[in-house]
């Protein structure tokens, strides 16, 4: 029983771990992270290979569906955009993503998503 108890522990503690994950990126021995600006991310790693800017509809909170009206004609959406890096030979893509002029995420991928 003892070891059932414990070996749960260990398990939601690394599902914990897990979820609080926040990705960053090096460039040029600095760290590019959430909650950056966009200037902060271009002073550290320069101009990105791509740039994607777009608007992104806005959802209620808790909800799959995009703002009933009267709120959407009010926030028809968030402009979002996408910088993306390349980090060189043997390193994944970088692509970060902004909203409101701050770094929301940061992923990798072998190819541009």
């Amino acid at each position: 029983m003892v070891f059932f108890i414990r070996a749960l522990l260990v398990a939601l503690f690394a599902l914990l771990c897990a979820s609080a994950r926040a990705e960053s990126l090096r460039c040029n021995g600095q760290i590019a992270s959430e909650g950056d600006s966009r200037l902060s991310v271009l002073y550290k790693c320069g101009e990105p290979l791509l740039k994607d800017a777009f608007c992104a509809p806005i959802y209620s909170y808790g909800s799959l569906r995009p703002l009933p009206e009267p709120y959407a004609s009010l926030f028809p959406c968030q402009q979002v955009e996408e910088w993306l890096y390349d980090r060189g030979p043997g390193n994944l893509l970088a692509t970060v993503r902004f909203a409101s002029g701050v770094v929301q995420s940061i992923t990798y991928s072998r190819s541009p998503h």
